[in-house]
């Protein structure tokens, strides 16, 4: 996934090499159609072709339905469902978050707006789902990211999530100074207006903000953008400084299965051993990788959980 030379290829190579000197057969352009099963056991694998190949054990790592670029379309949940495997439902994990109405405006405007060391938290009403510190990133739809991708995979396990997203009852908000307090980020605040107190307010916020985000910022705090700085009233000063560390977006949905880095749901953990990854209802047949209804936040996790079920798989 992070190979030194940042080059796919080099990654494509070891795996093929790795083949090679084990001997391995590898069919390109061959469609598998079904898993050929005889008594509960596996028998062998038929492709789409009419082909059979004779096996008595078959490990199936299809991945999941996110990113399809890669190959990934779900044909092995439909092959594990033909098997008799329960597939738990299938959303997209890891993935942007969406936003609407004026929130969904901001965002367009600060599009591929990068912001570092910010705070996310996300509410319900005055419940925390969550929140966490880190790089976000701004997209023509909502709010993407480190931070909001992790994100993501815990709002999917909140309970009527969907309705409360559709009832714009998700908030989303940033503190882009989480290292000051409010009172510690006002006497910036003065500090940087007293250095710049005959310019007007929109020559202001160089030093507080991104280029990009000055202006949106501005149509927030509804001060004209002529007025000078000292003639800036403490209300508006701390209507700024609630601004700064309190950037509310009202999410709206989550971002589509292509924009997925990863699967939540799949063949149902219960029908599967894990110790072995063979499968407790199909003799002879294993699962590994992100076909299983295991995923993870961002961080490795994934990766982590596809080597091990894959070497489980391989192993037995």
């Amino acid at each position: 996934m992070f190979p030194i030379s940042d080059k796919a290829e080099d990654v494509l190579e070891v795996f093929k090499k790795k083949l090679k000197e084990q001997n391995v057969t590898v069919k390109y352009n061959c469609k598998v159609s079904k898993i050929m099963v005889e008594q509960g056991m596996v028998k062998g694998v038929q492709l789409e072709n009419g082909e059979i190949i004779e096996a008595e054990k078959v490990i199936l790592t299809t991945g999941g339905k996110s990113y399809p670029v890669t190959g990934s379309t779900g044909d092995g949940y439909k092959i594990a469902q033909e098997l008799g495997h329960n597939i738990i439902n299938l959303k997209p994990a890891l993935v942007p978050l969406r936003c609407n109405g004026e929130s969904l405006e901001l965002c367009k405007n600060l599009q591929g707006l990068s912001l570092k060391n910010v705070k996310l938290t996300i509410k319900d009403g005055n419940k925390t789902i969550y929140d966490d510190f880190g790089e976000m990133l701004f997209t023509h739809l909502g709010i993407s990211g480190p931070i909001v991708l992790s994100s993501s995979s815990i709002l999917l396990r909140y309970k009527n999530i969907d309705k409360l997203l559709l009832e714009g009852k998700i908030k989303a908000t940033i503190d882009l100074k989480p290292a000051l307090t409010p009172e510690k980020l006002e006497l910036r605040v003065i500090r940087d207006f007293d250095e710049m107190k005959n310019k007007e307010f929109k020559n202001s916020l160089n030093k507080l903000l991104p280029q990009k985000m000055i202006n949106p910022f501005i149509k927030l705090t509804k001060i004209d953008e002529e007025k000078k700085v000292n003639t800036i009233t403490k209300e508006e000063r701390k209507k700024i400084v609630y601004l700064l560390k309190h950037l509310e977006f009202t999410l709206s949905n989550f971002g589509s299965m292509e924009e997925a880095i990863v699967t939540s749901g799949g063949v149902d953990t219960k029908e599967i051993n894990p110790k072995t990854m063979e499968s407790k209802i199909i003799k002879g047949l294993y699962f590994a990788g992100e076909i299983i209804d295991v995923d993870a936040l961002t961080g490795g996790f994934n990766l982590q959980i596809a080597f091990s079920t894959g070497r489980a798989a391989g192993l037995n």
